[in-house]
């Protein structure tokens, strides 16, 4: 029996108890949370930035522009590539036309707005505003809590294209066109603020270059995302003077990861190759697919589709513990689908978690290389590189160069938390 199937067979056994005999077990995941704030009062800023998120066709005209394309061209090129241009272009004006209702609703009550698109955020827009709010879905949401480093200016998420764009982190769908609402629960103080944990990071060594690649607006093949590396690498060198090799003090980042930091190599059918040491414990040498760093919030993104348990999965365990046990488990569809759901939603916890959660991508288990927890809690997480053309992704949109030598520190701090709002019902 493999490693991974004991220490799913451990983990289920809890569960398949509780569920047949009612036991109150301790559950896998227990949150430290702190309470969320409760205003004092109402909330009216002066002056807001609204960042606007990039639709799918204004991606396209901005693809092929420099083609000298005409919009004629466009349509056949995307009807060649299976693409509906005038799909494209009604859910761009659903998303435009949601813009103007949330920038109309803030200017009515006197607000003084800046709209800008997310390949013009920077710190200076973040400066100016007294709150930021993001148009458009998750991904536009993480980039704009990415260059917030204080946790005194709100950042509020708005899903412009509902029925195309799950939105996990904006408002809750129904006001998204009923903007006024949201700004008459503010101003009357019908919320509460989120206090959402992230991660910082501080990177030390060699094969490191702390300038990052912006993928967010960036389609990039494996090749253009190793140039555009070696790029920032080169220009970094110009600007120093010095090789990006001698940095070697501990360098904090101006980011703040809200969802996860991604480790590993580019190249994803190669085996990530670091070393590991969980809350200042011993350095454990390990290949695997890659490792995965995330919050509260994260966990119920990408680390948990990383570590859910199929139907299937889990009717092979628990047939295995009733052979291996004796013990009377029931096999029936509705048992094994209660049991599922209830070990994959203890997979999440609270956004204000003031812990990391570490997931170890399928691990290479062999006399050289171990793995001796494939995920769990932890206050501090350190890696050392010993890849070739590895990277260090924040939320899936940020990439920093991570080679044989660099050493990254992850971890949490209360002056990161980022301020977001809960509506009152």
């Amino acid at each position: 029996m493999t490693r991974r199937c004991v220490v799913n067979l451990v983990c289920l056994g809890n569960r398949v108890v509780t569920l047949m005999y009612g036991n109150s077990l301790r559950p896998l995941h227990t949150s430290v949370c702190n309470p969320s704030s409760q205003p004092k009062c109402g909330f009216k800023p002066e002056k807001v930035a609204v960042v606007t998120k990039t639709t799918r066709y204004e991606f396209e005209q901005q693809r092929y522009r420099y083609a000298g394309l005409s919009e004629e061209d466009l349509k056949q090129l995307l009807r060649m590539k299976g693409s509906s241009y005038s799909g494209l272009l009604e859910r761009h004006n659903i998303h435009t036309n949601n813009v103007e209702h949330i920038v109309k609703s803030l200017r009515k009550e006197g607000i003084e707005v800046r709209v800008v698109k997310r390949g013009e955020y920077d710190k200076e827009v973040v400066r100016w505003a007294d709150a930021i709010i993001s148009a458009g879905g998750d991904g536009t949401m993480l980039l704009v809590a990415s260059k917030v480093l204080s946790k005194d200016k709100p950042v509020v998420g708005v899903n412009t294209d509902p029925e195309r764009s799950e939105g996990h982190l904006c408002l809750p769908v129904r006001y998204t066109r009923a903007f006024p609402e949201v700004l008459e629960k503010l101003c009357r103080g019908e919320f509460r603020w989120l206090w959402r944990q992230r991660i910082r990071l501080h990177l030390e060594g060699t094969g490191i270059n702390p300038t990052p690649v912006d993928l967010h607006e960036q389609q990039l093949s494996l090749e253009q995302h190793s140039q555009a590396h070696r790029i920032t690498t080169m220009d970094s060198q110009r600007r120093t003077g010095t090789l990006h090799e001698s940095f070697s003090k501990p360098s904090l980042l101006p980011i703040r990861s809200l969802n996860e930091i991604f480790i590993g190599e580019s190249l994803s059918s190669r085996a990530s190759y670091y070393e590991i040491s969980v809350d200042d414990g011993p350095w454990e040498k390990q290949k695997s697919s890659g490792l995965s760093i995330c919050t509260g919030t994260g966990s119920k993104a990408w680390s948990y589709n990383i570590n859910k348990l199929a139907e299937q999965s889990v009717e092979e365990v628990l047939k295995i513990g009733k052979s291996q046990t004796g013990l009377e488990i029931p096999l029936n569809h509705e048992f094994i689908a209660k049991v599922t759901e209830e070990y994959n939603e203890s997979l999440v916890f609270s956004p204000e978690d003031r812990r990391l959660f570490f997931s170890v991508r399928e691990p290479i288990v062999n006399r050289v290389f171990s793995s001796s927890r494939q995920r769990g809690f932890a206050s501090k997480v350190c890696v050392r590189s010993r890849c070739w053309d590895a990277c260090m992704v924040v939320d899936g949109g940020t990439s920093f160069e991570f080679n044989d030598g660099a050493i990254a520190t992850i971890s949490m701090s209360e002056e990161d938390q980022l301020r977001t709002v809960v509506l009152e019902n």
